[in-house]
C-alpha cells in the first residue's frame, strides 16, 4: 500500500544521499547546458539548490505561491510514477524492491515524464534539489530538459550547522522547534523534544562536504543561468532577491 511505497521511496532517498559521497569525487566539469530563452509571459522553469537547513523548503513554497509553478521533488515524482504504474515507475519499483539505488537513466525518465504533463507545460515547474550530481545534470540536458534559472541558496557552513544541530521535533505533534531561534514556551513540550539521529554536528559536516562537492560540479552545467542568493537573511528578504532574479532571467 501507500505506506510501503513511502517506505521504499524514503529508502531510495537515503541511498541516494549515501551515493553522493562517491559521486563527489573530482570529475571533469560538464559543459554549460544550453537553455532556451523565455519570454516574460512564458511559464517559469526553475531549478533550486541549497544545503540542508538553507531555507530551501520555505523559498520553494514562496516561489510556488508567487509564480504558480508546479513544485517537484524526486521523492514525490517517484511516488507518483510508482503509484501510477508508468513504464519508468515500474522500472523504478523493481530497483527499489530489490533494495538497489534507482539508476540515473530511470530517474531522468521519471522527471522527464512528469515535466511533459500538462500542468508543468502550462504552469511551469520548480525542480527542488535535482539534479544532485553532474551525471544527472548531463542526462537532464541530453533528455532535452532546459531551465530558465538555476538558484543557489548560499549560507555559511557554520550557520547551517547551528540551524541543524539546534533542531528538535515534538514526537506528539510533529512540530519542529529550534532551541536557539524558536524554542517552545511550554516546559512539558520542551522536556519531550527529540533530536534526529543525523542532526549531530559531526554528521551535518559530513553531509555538507558531500553537498558542496556535488553542487559545485552541478553548477558548472548551469553557469549561464545560475544566480547565487545570500540565504543568510530573513526569508522575506531572500524571497525578494529570488523574485528579482527569476523575473530578470525570464525577461532575458
Amino acid at each position: 500500500g501507500r505506506r510501503r511505497l513511502n517506505k521504499l521511496v524514503r529508502k531510495y532517498e537515503a541511498a541516494a544521499r549515501a551515493a553522493e559521497e562517491a559521486a563527489a569525487a573530482p570529475a571533469e566539469t560538464a559543459a554549460p547546458a544550453e537553455t532556451a530563452a523565455a519570454a516574460p509571459s512564458s511559464p517559469a522553469r526553475i531549478i533550486i539548490a541549497g544545503a540542508p537547513a538553507s531555507g530551501k523548503g520555505t523559498q520553494c513554497e514562496m516561489i510556488k505561491a508567487k509564480y504558480g509553478v508546479v513544485h517537484l521533488s524526486t521523492g514525490d515524482m517517484l511516488r507518483a510514477a510508482v503509484a501510477d504504474q508508468t513504464e519508468v515507475g515500474v522500472k523504478a519499483k523493481e530497483f527499489m524492491d530489490a533494495g538497489k539505488l534507482v539508476p540515473d537513466e530511470v530517474i531522468i525518465g521519471v522527471v522527464k515524464d512528469r515535466l511533459d504533463q500538462e500542468d508543468c507545460k502550462s504552469c511551469g515547474w520548480l525542480l527542488d534539489g535535482f539534479p544532485r550530481t553532474p551525471g544527472q545534470a548531463d542526462a537532464l540536458a541530453e533528455a532535452g530538459v532546459t531551465a530558465d534559472c538555476f538558484l543557489f541558496l548560499d549560507v555559511p557552513d557554520e550557520i547551517l550547522v547551528e540551524r541543524v544541530v539546534g533542531r528538535r521535533t515534538d514526537p506528539v505533534t510533529g512540530k519542529i522547534y529550534h532551541m536557539t531561534f524558536s524554542p517552545p514556551d511550554d516546559e512539558e513540550v520542551a522536556a519531550r523534544l527529540e533530536q534526529r539521529s543525523d542532526d549531530t554536528e559531526e554528521k551535518v559536516k559530513v553531509r555538507l562536504e558531500q553537498f558542496h562537492a556535488n553542487v559545485d560540479a552541478v553548477k558548472g552545467s548551469y553557469t549561464d543561468i545560475m544566480v547565487t542568493v545570500n540565504g543568510n537573511q530573513k526569508p522575506d528578504e531572500v524571497a525578494s532577491v529570488i523574485g528579482g532574479a527569476i523575473e530578470a532571467k525570464l525577461a532575458a
